[in-house]
């Protein structure tokens, strides 16, 4: 491949590349990456920055790692894609048993996805139609909490927060859920049972009509980044068992160790009936989710009026993907990934606490391998994205939320660079 120089890339870039959360042409600051490696990110302009983001929160291994590529490349020698329909293969069967391993019993089958988006539809998905297999046709609701954050699809979309989420851009053709109020007790805050009187009145009225109860366990991801009290969890899983309503739990920002544990809905020791993961589960290398359930669940479809579940993506299980990530879970597990996290939660609880000082700050809050400062005004990201660079460090502050979630892999000192960064230029 021809490389431009970098006014013409640029140029082009804007001219034609429409990117997330951007208007068109975009008149944000965009810098071109030329290339990776580690917790590096290098531009064509030449300046190197330390990653602060595990873009998006996927390269928990930093990038270009050896084993990884060579995963890739050796299953490109034998093949890089094959439909899965009437098909299997040796990456994403072993796949599927690692992850059956890893996550918490009884979650036994696994369906995979393309994207978190659409493992969230997925799980939606197989909500409804378990209820249906089960002669509920009428439970076609879900209940969520305010300040979640599902995807961009539409029905994971119509689980997202209404204001942060911008429900009111597309009201007229969203499928209206139920929002309970976000939980407000911190993580290790003195639980009071009122944090769930939303949330348990919701059921109490409409349970008739919700296949499931969705949200993200003990963190908030894009929509507010909150960390909230394990014993919400716990409540919740009760609650919807006394009420006859499924559970499914978001863990594809949370998943793979980011918080501490390989999962988050292991603090409040809870199994879902249906569990979301993506992001991490490649290391950042490709895009891979899979949605998770139980033989319980399963086993109603065969029964059903379909006799299967209808969803099937074109790259469902990919070869390719489901190898690598087969590596990346290897990767996790050949370290003390949990003593690596907890020596990044210790150093952000140290170096982002003095934030709580700044007139601009709300809060500062952390738990593994995430810390959050929240600002009382909006971020203008025209001015401080920029700035973030010039400090050698790459952050994508959004609303009020200035943060960082690390790759794993992270030295002290570079990650003292982005608490400095972050420290002086809220300053």
């Amino acid at each position: 491949m021809d490389r431009l120089p970098t006014d013409q890339l640029m140029a082009l870039d804007r001219r034609h590349v429409w990117h997330p959360y951007a208007p068109m042409p975009n008149t944000g600051p965009v810098f071109a990456v030329r290339s990776a490696q580690g917790v590096h990110l290098e531009l064509e302009t030449g300046e190197r920055l330390v990653d602060g983001m595990s873009s998006w929160w996927t390269c928990i291994h930093g990038y270009n790692h050896p084993r990884l590529n060579r995963a890739a490349q050796e299953q490109m020698g034998r093949m890089s894609h094959v439909m899965f329909g009437g098909l299997t293969h040796q990456p994403a069967v072993q796949l599927a048993h690692r992850l059956v391993q890893i996550t918490p019993e009884p979650l036994q089958q696994v369906f995979f996805c393309d994207s978190g988006s659409v493992a969230v539809e997925v799980a939606m998905k197989l909500a409804i139609q378990y209820w249906h297999n089960r002669g509920e046709p009428q439970k076609q609701h879900f209940l969520t909490i305010r300040n979640g954050y599902h995807g961009d699809t539409f029905a994971a979309m119509a689980v997202c927060d209404p204001v942060n989420g911008m429900h009111h851009l597309f009201r007229n053709s969203l499928v209206e859920q139920y929002f309970a109020d976000a939980p407000q007790i911190p993580f290790e805050g003195v639980w009071d049972e009122k944090d769930i009187a939303s949330f348990e009145t919701i059921l109490q009225c409409h349970h008739r009509e919700i296949a499931a109860a969705i949200f993200e366990p003990v963190v908030q991801g894009a929509g507010g980044m909150r960390v909230y009290s394990p014993q919400y969890v716990r409540r919740a899983r009760e609650l919807c068992d006394q009420y006859g309503v499924l559970l499914i739990l978001d863990e594809i920002a949370t998943g793979f160790g980011r918080t501490g544990k390989l999962f988050a809905c292991e603090y409040a020791d809870v199994t879902p009936d249906i569990l979301c993961v993506g992001k991490a589960l490649t290391g950042g290398f490709m895009s891979l989710a899979a949605t998770l359930t139980t033989e319980h669940i399963s086993e109603t479809f065969a029964q059903g009026e379909a006799g299967v579940f209808m969803h099937g993506p074109t790259f469902m299980g990919n070869p390719l993907a489901c190898a690598v990530a087969l590596e990346n879970l290897n990767l996790l597990e050949s370290y003390d990934w949990a003593a690596r996290i907890q020596a990044i939660e210790t150093q952000l609880k140290q170096e982002l606490t003095p934030c709580r000082d700044l007139p601009a700050v709300k809060d500062v809050r952390v738990l593994g391998a995430i810390g959050v400062v929240e600002l009382h005004e909006p971020v203008d990201m025209a001015v401080v994205q920029p700035q973030f660079v010039q400090h050698g460090v790459w952050l994508r502050p959004f609303g009020r939320l200035v943060y960082t979630m690390p790759p794993y892999i992270i030295e002290p000192g570079q990650l003292r660079q982005i608490t400095q960064a972050i420290h002086t230029i809220l300053s």
